[in-house]
Parts: structure tokens; C-alpha cells; sequence
């Protein structure tokens, strides 16, 4: 037992100057509330050397809002957990500097293309619903598998895909238009571009990324590049090479003729 009856020294207060305290202090603006409504708070808190949003919160649900909803795991841009709204932009908050926003107002609030369940918290479960409904890997060979490094290095950058689903929040199709039962999002068009390019997978998913995934309804933006925490360049690798392909399948006029004359063909047998 240390003195205060405190079990552990990482549950003994710690004081400003051991923290590296700079003597200044933060405003942040945090929205509290849920899906019938809320408005902004304002907190005002020590400023610590380093400190990023989501020590700021923190700090504030210790010492000034216990009741503070807010969702985060690693606390080091691995997880995806804490994505939230600063200043109206998507980011994660173990990854963005308060120090960046000096002599600005901070407003942190909840990913707005999804419902609000409490304060910063968002319910993210339709995320999981789409991404149920992709069609697999899919491949009559068996393990192990041999393939080329050239025929894998395009895979490497969706695996880096973390799902903090900000390029969902960002994305005007479904933030804005509210399309979300007729739209994927840009999260899973960079899965299925992994599925699509995999040298050895045999599934044909052209199909629904036309009609149930709706690729059709990016007019590429890259706002959800933008906002991508692990550098995905969502927009040129992803979803135009997507859209390339539904393209070829579906719009050019020579496959349409050759579908037609097959299908002819196979009529008259």
C-alpha cells in the first residue's frame, strides 16, 4: 500500500509538474447526448506536453464528467476505436495533437454517419451487417499456396485497413444522402478489391458491387482518402480499379455483343 491508501502508483494522482505540465490549459468543446438530441460542453483542462485529443478526454472523464461516453482500446492508432469528429473532420483522437489546434476552438464530437448512442460514441454494427454479406475468399485449391510476390504486392496495402470507419463517416453517399442501404461505403470497396485482386480467388463479386454495393453512386471525391489514418489510397487503388472492372463487365459495348451472340448460340442448341 502506498500512502493515501492507494493500491498502486498508477492509481495515484500525479502531479502536473510530474506529467510535464506546460502551465497553460485546453478548451475543448465535447457534444453530450445520445440519438434524440444533445449540445456541446465545454471542459476546461491542464495542458500537458504531448497531450493528444483522447488524453484530453480522458482527463475529463476523471475529473469533470464521469459519465462521459466515449469508445477506445490500443491508444495507438492500431484499433481504430476512438475515431470521432475534430472540428467537423473525422480522426482518431489517440493521433491528433491538442497542440495543433492552439489558439482554436477544439469541438469533439461522435461520427455523424452513423446513429449516436452516447456522447462520443457511435454505433458502428451496420459496418459489421455489410461486411457479413461480401462473398468470401473463395478458391477450389488447397493450402498451402503458392503465389508470386508480384502477383500479391497490391494486397498488402487494404490488410493495413484498421475499420475505424472514417472513410465511411466522410463519404457524402452515405453521411449526407443517408444511402446506406443501397451503398457499401469505401471501407468495403477496399475489401473487396483484396478479394477481387487475390491471384487466387475464384469468386465473381462484379455483380453485387454494381447493384447491392452501390459503386456506382462514388463520383470520387477522395474525401475518404483524406481521412485515412493508415495511408490507403482508397480512391485510386480501390475503388476505380472497382469501377474499371464493373465497367468492362457491364458497359462495354463489345462484351455486351459477345454476351448476345452467346447467348444466341446457346439458344439454338
Amino acid at each position: 500500500m502506498s500512502d493515501g491508501n492507494v493500491t498502486s502508483r498508477a492509481h495515484a494522482p500525479v502531479g502536473e509538474e510530474e506529467l510535464g505540465g506546460t502551465g497553460r490549459t485546453a478548451k475543448l468543446k465535447i457534444f453530450r447526448g445520445d440519438a434524440s438530441g444533445g449540445e456541446e460542453v465545454e471542459y476546461e483542462i491542464p495542458l500537458v506536453e504531448g497531450m493528444v485529443v483522447l488524453d484530453a478526454v480522458l482527463y475529463i472523464q476523471a475529473h469533470h464528467a464521469n459519465d462521459l461516453a466515449v469508445r477506445w482500446n490500443c491508444k495507438a492508432a492500431h484499433c481504430g476505436s476512438c475515431s470521432a469528429e475534430i472540428n467537423g473532420i473525422p480522426r482518431l483522437m489517440c493521433k491528433t495533437r491538442v497542440e495543433e489546434f492552439e489558439g482554436k476552438e477544439i469541438h469533439v464530437g461522435p461520427m455523424r454517419a452513423f446513429p449516436v448512442i452516447k456522447d462520443l460514441v457511435s454505433d458502428v454494427s451496420w459496418n459489421y451487417e455489410v461486411s457479413s454479406r461480401i462473398t468470401p475468399f473463395t478458391t477450389s485449391q488447397k493450402a498451402p499456396f503458392t503465389m508470386y510476390e508480384e502477383d500479391v504486392e497490391r494486397l498488402y496495402e487494404p490488410k493495413k485497413c484498421i475499420e475505424c470507419f472514417m472513410c465511411q463517416d466522410v463519404c457524402h453517399v452515405l453521411r449526407t444522402h443517408h444511402k446506406h442501404p443501397e451503398f457499401a461505403g469505401p471501407r468495403f470497396f477496399v475489401r473487396n478489391q483484396w478479394l477481387e485482386m487475390h491471384p487466387l480467388d475464384e469468386a465473381d463479386r462484379l455483380g453485387d458491387l454494381k447493384e447491392k454495393n452501390g459503386i456506382g453512386y462514388c463520383n470520387i471525391t477522395k474525401c475518404c482518402t483524406e481521412v485515412c489514418p493508415v495511408g490507403i489510397k482508397i480512391t485510386d487503388n480501390s475503388i476505380i480499379p472497382l469501377k474499371e472492372r464493373v465497367a468492362d463487365e457491364y458497359y462495354d459495348p463489345a462484351r455486351w455483343l459477345m454476351r448476345k451472340i452467346q447467348g444466341r448460340r446457346n439458344g439454338r442448341r
